[in-house]
C-alpha cells in the first residue's frame, strides 16, 4: 500500500518541478506580469462568485422586507376584522333581506337581487366598481352577509356578473 502511494507522490512531484524549472526560466518581468493576470482572473473569480451575487442581494433585502412588512400588516387588520365579525350577532333573515334590497335599489336598474333562503345572488350589468364596492361594503356590515362566490367581468360600461352572499348566522 506503501509503495502505492509513494508512486503518487513521485508522479505528482514531476509536473510540479517541470512547472517550478519553467517559472524559474522566466525573466522577473514575465514573473511579474502573470502574477499580476492571476491577480486580476481572482479578484474577478470572487466579484462573480461571492460579493456581486451578495451585494445584489442585500439591494434587494429593503425592498423584500417592507413587503413583507406590509403584508403582515394587511393579514393582521384582516384577522381582527375577522375576529371582530366573528363577535357580531347575526341580523335575521328577514331584515338582512331588506338591507340587500335597499343597497340594490341604490344601484338602479344595474342591478337585481334574487334572495333564495340564506343566500342572495346580485346580478349587476353596467356597475362601477366603486358602486358595487359600496354594495358590498353595506351588505358586509348592515346584513352581516359575507361572499361566497363572485363571477364578474369589466366590460367597456362597467362590470357585468354575478356576486352571490351568504346570510345568517352560518355564513
Amino acid at each position: 500500500m506503501s509503495t502505492e502511494n509513494e508512486s503518487f507522490a513521485a508522479a505528482a512531484r514531476v509536473p510540479r518541478d517541470m512547472l517550478r524549472q519553467w517559472w524559474l526560466g522566466l525573466a522577473r518581468r514575465e514573473r511579474r506580469l502573470i502574477g499580476a493576470a492571476a491577480a486580476v482572473v481572482a479578484v474577478a473569480l470572487l466579484w462573480w462568485v461571492a460579493l456581486g451575487p451578495a451585494l445584489r442581494t442585500l439591494q434587494r433585502v429593503p425592498a423584500q422586507i417592507d413587503a413583507a412588512e406590509t403584508q403582515l400588516q394587511l393579514m393582521q387588520r384582516l384577522a381582527a376584522e375577522a375576529r371582530e365579525l366573528r363577535g357580531v350577532t347575526p341580523v335575521p333573515a328577514d331584515q338582512a333581506g331588506n338591507v340587500l334590497k335597499a343597497a340594490t335599489a341604490r344601484l338602479g336598474d344595474k342591478g337585481r337581487l334574487a334572495v333564495q333562503g340564506d343566500r342572495a345572488v346580485l346580478t349587476v350589468a353596467g356597475v362601477g366598481s366603486v358602486a358595487l364596492r359600496d354594495w358590498l361594503a353595506e351588505a358586509r356590515s348592515g346584513a352581516r352577509a359575507r361572499t361566497i362566490e363572485a363571477n364578474l367581468s369589466r366590460g367597456s360600461t362597467g362590470l357585468t356578473g354575478t356576486v352571490v352572499v351568504g346570510m345568517g348566522p352560518g355564513s
